[in-house]
């Protein structure tokens, strides 16, 4: 099943040269976990519900284990701090869903929770 990383970024009012070298080294570090860049910043976007001011990530892994080995992998460990130091950030590794997901099989489950 897929997995995701996702980064809500607060871009840095300068961006920092450490910030750059990280962004022009990352992908070495994602290719031996095949994973690769789904939504990066995204400059054209249209906020439907509530503010979002900050730079949205989005990278695509092949599996949970992909992504886990990926994020605690020593390439990316020692890349990490480039962007640390000058982005604040929230980050999440998250399962994704098999091509059947049916969210209204979801709903009925969670109605039968519901049941006396």
């Amino acid at each position: 099943m897929p997995a995701y990383a996702i980064a809500r970024l607060r871009p840095p009012r300068t961006l920092h040269e450490e910030v750059l070298t990280y962004m022009e080294r990352i992908q070495s570090t994602l290719d031996p976990f095949d994973g690769r860049f789904l939504v990066h910043g995204a400059p054209a976007r249209e906020v439907l519900e509530g503010d979002w001011p900050e730079a949205l990530v989005i990278i695509g892994f092949p599996s949970l284990v992909h992504a886990r080995d990926w994020y605690a992998s020593e390439a990316y460990q020692a890349l990490l701090p480039l962007r640390t130091r000058h982005m604040d950030g929230d980050v999440l590794l998250i399962d994704g869903l098999a091509p059947d997901y049916d969210p209204a099989t979801t709903a009925a489950a969670l109605r039968l929770a519901q049941l006396p």
